[in-house]
């Protein structure tokens, strides 16, 4: 069997140029970074001239070891539906160093549909995160800096909310004490790392509508508190000019291709469970202006992903899907219903039985919560038989909403048809979208909401330095921001252990920070952290170099 890395080669890639050429972009609009990369023109999602495609978000049930295969569908769709003869562009976001060299390996999609180049995707690419990591840690040293110059904002040592970032999978790095060394070397205090992908910037970048909102985000940014406990915004510091400099080409989307060539914009990646998990509005919008339909995917399951999608990028950008791709495997369900990664491949209808409230409670959450079209995509096992398959279909059609198996992996656009047909039939529907929440309740109100509305929780607890921080934003000003929750990516839950669709639990929320350029407030439940850690097997010990300069090992 063909790795992704080998499938992926053996396809001959077009000319970016071409590429761009049958997705109608104006060659002028093309800055190219070598043959088959190029970044946008900002200008082309401002064009009034064509009315916007229909918008299609992939999202998935709660993800297991056992694998989904979102990216996967996600790719393998939009090149059915071009197959179908509909102009379709694909936006999908950019893979994090840390877990490709960590354990998840990359996020270019697999087998037969991917897009490429999967090795410059899922490594440097264009040099986003570079430029991402590069303004936050800028905005780092500049905090420093001012406290060593006089300090003359007050700005307390002990109160710096700001915190380094590098693109890594580094546990080593979650808290560090800095500043050691003698006065000449700084001012030291307490300090900590998070990977580029958890930093602020990259969900500001991911939020803004263009270079001047950029700006206007970056300079909103609070970095900490004075003595007086007033906060402190990088607008402050004077450091939004310089931190949107570095960040200039870096708001540009990326355009590739899958490897049947369908458009593919790629840009942005905020990780779901600690941001909003989802590509940016820049490439979703300039998608919407290049395709007749656009498939997109939000980060992990629909509790996390989706829901920020919907919530937060959506209220944001006035954006309102058409239809919602559901991706599941029989695999993963039994895994919910309590079958080790060991005993998937034999048929267990029982442990089906069990795991499918996970599917049915994310579909439900969609079609009753949001009130959208869904259609469920089970991605096609050799192991799955055909009664495992006929049960998925069966609890599915009970709540009015259409499966169709997929097997893009293996046979790519041809293989994704079926379900092409039923993204296509489901745009034409009337649908009446709705947010789970209201930006103006509380937002202790607002949290309790998404736990026992998407969640299916009993309700959410805040700790007593939660319920402070939420006075005290409220009184800032910040009351009326959505909220994104960080929690694990494992369960509905915010323990990682209670697989399936739990119910009854308490959602316990230990702090609550404001990210004030992006626009939201976060709340930090259970053990979830900014920084990862790596396995005991990292996948970086299987990635090398061959003698002719091609890498291997990369998945």
């Amino acid at each position: 069997m063909k790795t992704d890395i080998e499938i992926a080669r053996a396809v001959q890639m077009k000319p970016i140029e071409q590429v761009a050429v049958g997705a109608g972009i104006d060659p002028a609009c093309l800055e190219l970074y070598g043959r088959y990369k190029a970044k946008l023109d900002l200008g082309i999602m401002k064009n009034t001239d064509k009315p916007d495609g229909k918008l299609i978000l992939v999202t998935a049930i709660t993800p297991t070891p056992a694998g989904e295969g979102k990216t996967t569908t996600t790719v393998g769709l939009a090149d059915a539906m071009a197959r179908m003869g509909k102009k379709v562009v694909v936006a999908l976001r950019e893979p994090s160093l840390g877990p490709v060299f960590g354990v998840k390996g990359g996020a270019a999609g697999g087998g037969y549909a991917q897009v490429v180049p999967m090795e410059d995707i899922n490594l440097h690419f264009t040099g986003d995160f570079h430029a991402i990591g590069a303004a936050n840690n800028l905005l780092a040293a500049m905090i420093d800096n001012h406290i060593y110059q006089g300090n003359a904002l007050g700005i307390d040592p002990r109160r710096i909310t700001w915190r380094r970032c590098v693109d890594m999978n580094d546990r080593q790095l979650r808290f560090v004490v800095d500043g050691l060394g003698g006065r000449v070397n700084g001012t030291p205090r307490e300090d900590g790392y998070d990977i580029t992908v958890a930093s602020e910037i990259m969900a500001v970048l991911c939020l803004a509508s263009d270079l001047k909102d950029l700006k206007a985000r970056l300079a909103r940014i609070i970095v900490g508190y004075t003595y007086d406990q007033q906060p402190v915004t990088a607008g402050q510091l004077k450091a939004q000019g310089a931190m949107t400099a570095l960040l200039k080409d870096a708001m540009k989307p990326n355009l590739v291709q899958t490897l049947e060539h369908t458009p593919a914009i790629v840009h942005g990646g905020p990780f779901a469970n600690i941001a909003h998990g989802c590509n940016s509005v820049a490439a979703t919008r300039t998608a919407l202006k290049l395709g007749d339909y656009v498939v997109t995917e939000a980060g992990f399951g629909a509790d996390l992903g989706a829901e920020k999608f919907l919530d937060i990028k959506c209220r944001v950008a006035g954006l309102k899907p058409q239809a919602v791709v559901m991706v599941a495997t029989v695999r993963a369900l039994k895994m919910h219903g309590g079958l080790k990664k060991t005993q998937l491949g034999e048929e267990n209808l029982e442990a089906l039985e069990k795991g499918l409230p996970n599917l049915l409670a994310h579909v439900a959450n969609i079609t009753q919560v949001y009130h959208l079209p869904c259609v469920v995509a089970v991605n096609r096992f050799p192991t799955d038989t055909q009664a495992e398959l006929d049960l998925v279909q069966e609890r599915c059609r009970q709540l009015g909403v259409n499966v169709a198996l997929s097997e893009v992996w293996g046979k790519g656009g041809e293989g994704g048809l079926a379900l092409a047909q039923e993204v296509v039939r489901l745009c034409q529907q009337p649908s009446d979208f709705t947010f789970s929440y209201d930006c103006a309740d509380t937002i202790e109100s607002k949290i309790r909401q998404i736990v026992r509305k998407i969640y299916h929780g009993k309700t959410a607890v805040l700790a007593p330095q939660a319920k402070k921080q939420a006075r005290e934003l409220a009184a800032l000003g910040f009351g009326e921001l959505p909220v994104c929750m960080a929690k694990t990516q494992y369960s509905f839950s915010d323990n990682p252990k209670l697989l399936g669709a739990p119910e009854d639990f308490t959602v316990t929320v230990r702090s609550l920070k404001v990210s004030a350029g992006a626009g939201f407030i976060v709340a930090l439940t259970g053990d979830i952290m900014t920084m990862p850690g790596l396995p005991p097997i990292p996948a970086a010990e299987s990635i090398d170099v061959d003698d002719e300069g091609n890498i291997v090992g990369l998945f």
